[in-house]
């Protein structure tokens, strides 16, 4: 009972002064991964534009422009997307390192990098 107290008093010192218990951290940390897999299509660009990720990342495209576009890699190293209208999703896995390149082929002046480490 006494570890009890002493872990839910450590917890609001911790929660009070800004210092992060291990398990917030970890917790924190997938968040933040979590939220760095989207990329937006909006005012004919990519949001963005440059990502870093680490192997293994599923990476989600919407777009949120009303004109349709299509996600084209420069260097052929994953299958382009059907054209997506508004709202429309397209996923990609990056399994190996490497940086890859990508466009609109409908707007070549769209582009974006993903780098995965």
């Amino acid at each position: 009972m006494k570890a009890l107290r002493h872990a839910a008093v450590l917890s609001m010192f911790c929660l009070c002064c800004g210092v992060a218990l291990p398990a917030l951290a970890a917790k924190t940390t997938a968040s933040a991964k979590a939220a760095g897999t989207q990329v937006e299509i909006r005012n004919f660009a990519f949001a963005p534009s440059t990502m870093t990720v680490a192997v293994g990342t599923r990476v989600v495209w919407t777009n949120r422009d009303e004109e349709p576009h299509v996600i084209t890699s420069a260097g052929k190293q994953f299958a382009s997307s059907p054209a997506l209208d508004t709202t429309d999703t397209y996923a990609v896995t990056f399994s190996k390192p490497g940086t890859y390149a990508y466009y609109c082929s409908i707007h070549p002046m769209m582009v974006g990098t993903i780098i995965v480490q």
